[in-house]
């Protein structure tokens, strides 16, 4: 199996590197307008029918293909996906929290 990851064969290339990762978190917020408000946690937070979880699976193949679309051939690393995607969901109000999810300095006012 050969590397594949740009990050991995130039990692000096940290101009490139980021303007993909700007992208990346600029198409996860798009996505997310497609979709109505979700839930983040839940009765079960590793439950795979979860309507985040089924997102999160169904965007990062997503984005893997936009991204090589996009950028000529630029295969992102599974960290870049992952962390884009959660910078996009801190950023985006399309997601929503039970206020007894055991968030810390939460209040329930």
């Amino acid at each position: 199996m050969s590397i594949r990851y740009n990050l991995w064969l130039d990692p000096d290339n940290t101009a490139q590197h980021r303007a993909v990762e700007a992208d990346l978190e600029r198409y996860f917020m798009e996505r997310f307008a497609d979709y109505p408000h979700i839930r983040l946690f839940g009765a079960d937070p590793y439950d795979y029918d979860a309507p985040f979880n089924r997102l999160y699976d169904v965007l990062m193949a997503r984005a893997n293909e936009y991204c090589e679309r996009r950028w000529a051939g630029y295969v992102p690393t599974p960290e870049q996906l992952n962390r884009t995607f959660f910078r996009a969901v801190g950023r985006s109000t399309k997601f929503v929290r039970d206020p007894s999810d055991g968030a810390p300095n939460r209040s329930d006012a």
